[in-house]
């Protein structure tokens, strides 16, 4: 009898319940327990919402991160918030975001600390907190919140299996903060491990869910060595073990992961389906093999008919030894599709997000089980909707097809190298020594989103719309003057979402109403769904730049989103090669490119924030991926005249190992992440010479801390040992659309008064 499960639930709620409810607790406008109390009812609620699977994730809900929950539970806190007052939620919150509610009852006194260091998990756009170890971190169990999880579930009658990240795992994730090396923990670590899976145990728990994604990544001969100690000490722990991977193949590391002493291993069988047999003859005759069958990172129907042809013989050949689940965590899929009464009903027929993922594993158990007779209309509804969509005359373009048939080399080259056109910008911008700007966005205040919303529902009309976004505008770029910036932006008020923007003005694109995805703590984004072949009708940011441009003297910089971005943060159409569909955004954004230079904005940013999301987990593959990212960028960018200045910008991932491939992307600057790392990332300087101009991120938009200048003067010098003071730009982070006003205004004060001061000081 096949056994179906589900690794992880998206926590949010299918309205962002949580989300809301965050940000009230953090504004100081609900309570402590108004917020446990809601996450309790999301709890339960999701719990009911994966009725019908035998195994059900216990311990996957958290209020900011999985990875946090894991520090905590483990009793591995930073140093700077031990010993502080508040409760344990306080210091949670303190390391997430740098504080925890606004009118908290310690704030004097200890309120206000660094906020931990945030980063892509693996190759998702979540983003997850840094574990930070020093060759002194100790660990001491805190199993409170899973066993609160555990209890409530147990009470509600489900069959829980909790869920926790594995020790090697949690190691690898994590960032010495000295010179110590991070495996010598170990030791110390699988003590509290043995502890916590020995307390699961007993409290009733027969399996564990515990997650080593790192085991789809290249690892040295030290990092398997910790799999095999890791998991030879734990086996005496008195409960089943189900070791899952995702996001990858095993490939080298498939014979460890077979042999570990574990009950039964999950593997990804979306992203490595030719790896299934050859695991098959690995696979210890006791141990469970779990399949994930449904694709757990994007939305699109299951071919659920050719799932099967493959899976019978499995299953016949397993018995009850098979599991099935989806590949990985449905954290990164939206919750229901039922919801989307106004999505494109054609569009809709194709896809399938959390629950209907379940639907369908429950649909292949029952055909596994009874035969598929049991399901034949189901399945017969399945293959239809793959065949509507296979046919469909929306998504395939000929004349897209044939634009991008017809690249050339030539279309990726700007017209002199770098020193030349760096010459020629400098005498028409003029800007100061350590110019100052932001990445591009200000608040998405109340009163934007108030007249979007009213604008969308046909309460105004686009006259009114367009005055209330011209308002904010004028009142953004007015803002800048009388701080004093160099290079001003116009705001974005009327942009949702970088990326969503963007794909409603481009055809083979649609849009969800709740298609919501976390993306980091109460930060959710609404990925767009690329169905078909890209391009662009019409100009998508001309007219309001134009009209930010002629509401001062100073340079405005245009603003895109990247063609590399567009495709990591949609939902990418699954039927042709990434590659292809990023060539077609290339050349939509290019077009967007060249229209702005026509309509005279000499600084235009070309955001590529995820292009390093996008890579391969193995460095094998790393340079096919980089070849034709980059390739996408510079055609999107390289159409236009020397004195152009063309920027991007990346934010919240390691890019020291792919700096070579940044520079060849030939930005005229690039603005980039460094702050919660103390510019670490300017290391890679010590070995790689940066031709180009760039812009460390000086303060973390993130927290709602306020930076103080001599704080941001020590950036900016700790950069200039590495960087010539000449090519450094002064900038935040990233975008402020998620902060206030009351936060932005004294943050770039202090940003500007610093940059004036290492002027003075050069000078």
């Amino acid at each position: 009898m096949t056994t179906i499960h589900n690794l992880s639930f998206p926590r949010m709620g299918a309205r962002r319940e949580l989300k809301f409810a965050l940000e009230s607790y953090w504004k100081g406008e609900s309570s402590r327990d108004a917020l446990q109390a809601l996450g309790a009812r999301l709890r339960q609620q999701h719990w009911a919402d994966q009725a019908g699977l035998d195994w059900v994730p216990v311990g996957d809900f958290s209020f900011y991160d999985q990875v946090l929950d894991m520090s905590f539970t483990l009793g591995h806190l930073p140093e700077r918030v031990q010993g502080f007052h508040g409760d344990a939620l306080d210091n949670y919150f303190r390391v997430a975001r740098g504080r925890s509610a606004h009118a908290e009852a310690h704030q004097g006194c200890c309120g206000g600390v660094a906020a931990g260091e945030m980063t892509k998990w693996f190759d998702t756009n979540y983003h997850y907190i840094v574990p930070e170890f020093t060759a002194g971190t100790t660990f001491k169990l805190d199993a409170s919140r899973l066993l609160a999880q555990l209890a409530e579930a147990q009470a509600q009658g489900v069959m829980p299996k909790p869920v926790i990240i594995g020790p090697v795992t949690y190691l690898a994730l994590g960032k010495a903060k000295d010179d110590s090396d991070k495996l010598a923990l170990l030791e110390r670590l699988l003590p509290v491990y043995a502890e916590l899976l020995g307390t699961l145990a007993a409290h009733g728990v027969q399996w564990v869910q515990i997650d080593e994604p790192i085991l789809v990544t290249e690892l040295d001969a030290d990092w398997q060595h910790a799999f095999t100690t890791a998991y030879h000490q734990l086996k005496a722990c008195p409960v089943k073990l189900l070791l899952a991977t995702y996001f990858g193949q095993l490939q080298d590391n498939a014979y460890l992961a077979a042999n570990l002493p574990v009950a039964g291993l999950h593997v990804d069988a979306v992203n490595d389906p030719g790896g299934v047999l050859p695991l098959l003859g690995l696979l210890p005759a006791h141990k469970v093999l779990s399949l994930g069958v449904i694709n757990g990172r994007n939305i699109w129907k299951t071919d659920l008919n050719a799932v099967l042809d493959w899976l019978e013989p499995l299953a016949e050949r397993l018995g009850d030894r098979l599991w099935l689940a989806p590949s990985c965590s449905l954290l990164h899929v939206p919750v229901d599709l039922a919801q989307e009464q106004q999505l494109d009903a054609e569009v809709r027929s194709w896809l399938a997000f959390a629950l209907q993922k379940l639907d369908e594993l429950k649909i292949l158990a029952r055909a596994l089980r009874q035969g598929r007779a049991a399901v034949a209309a189901e399945l017969a509804a399945n293959h239809a909707a793959l065949q509507a969509r296979r046919a469909s005359l929306r998504v395939n373009n000929p004349a897209v097809r044939a634009a991008v048939a017809a690249i050339t080399a030539d279309m990726g080259r700007r017209q002199s190298p770098y020193a030349r056109r760096a010459a020629k910008q400098a005498a028409l911008l003029r800007l100061p020594l350590y110019p100052t700007t932001t990445i591009g966005s200000f608040p998405q205040t109340a009163e934007i989103r108030q007249a979007r919303s009213a604008f969308k529902a046909g309460r105004i009309d686009p006259a009114a719309y367009q005055a209330a976004m011209r308002a904010e505008i004028e009142r953004s770029v007015r803002a800048q003057e009388e701080l004093g910036l160099d290079v001003l932006v116009h705001g974005e008020a009327e942009r949702n979402d970088m990326v969503e923007y963007f794909g409603e003005q481009l055809a083979g694109y649609a849009f969800s109403q709740f298609g919501w995805v976390q993306s980091y703590g109460s930060r959710c984004v609404k990925p767009p769904i690329l169905f078909g072949d890209i391009s662009r009708p019409r100009a998508m940011t001309v007219a309001w730049t134009r009209f930010a441009q002629s509401l001062t003297d100073k340079p405005m910089k245009g603003m895109l989103t990247g063609p590399v971005t567009l495709l990591n943060w949609s939902f990418v159409r699954d039927d042709q090669p990434r590659a292809d569909t990023c060539r077609q955004l290339a050349l939509a954004i290019r077009a967007e490119v060249l229209d702005l230079e026509q309509a005279r904005v000499r600084v235009i940013q070309i955001d590529e924030a995820a292009l390093r999301e996008g890579l391969p987990l193995r460095r094998a593959q790393w340079r096919q991926y980089l070849d034709w990212a980059v390739q996408a960028f510079r055609i999107a960018a390289n159409g236009v005249d020397d004195e152009t200045q063309v920027h991007t910008h990346m934010c919240y991932s390691e890019f020291n190992d792919i700096m070579a491939a940044i520079a060849e992307m030939d930005a005229d600057v690039i603005t980039i992440e460094t702050s919660r790392s103390d510019m670490e990332l300017l290391a890679a300087f010590e070995h790689f010479s940066y031709p180009n101009q760039i812009g460390p991120g000086v303060y973390d938009i993130h927290s709602p801390n306020i930076p103080a200048a001599q704080h941001m003067i020590a950036l900016i010098k700790k950069a200039a040992e590495r960087v010539p003071a000449e090519r450094l730009w002064v900038n935040p982070d990233c975008g402020l659309k998620t902060r206030q006003w009351a936060e932005v205004i004294p943050a770039l004060t202090h940003m500007v008064a610093a940059a004036k001061a290492l002027r003075a000081h050069a000078s």
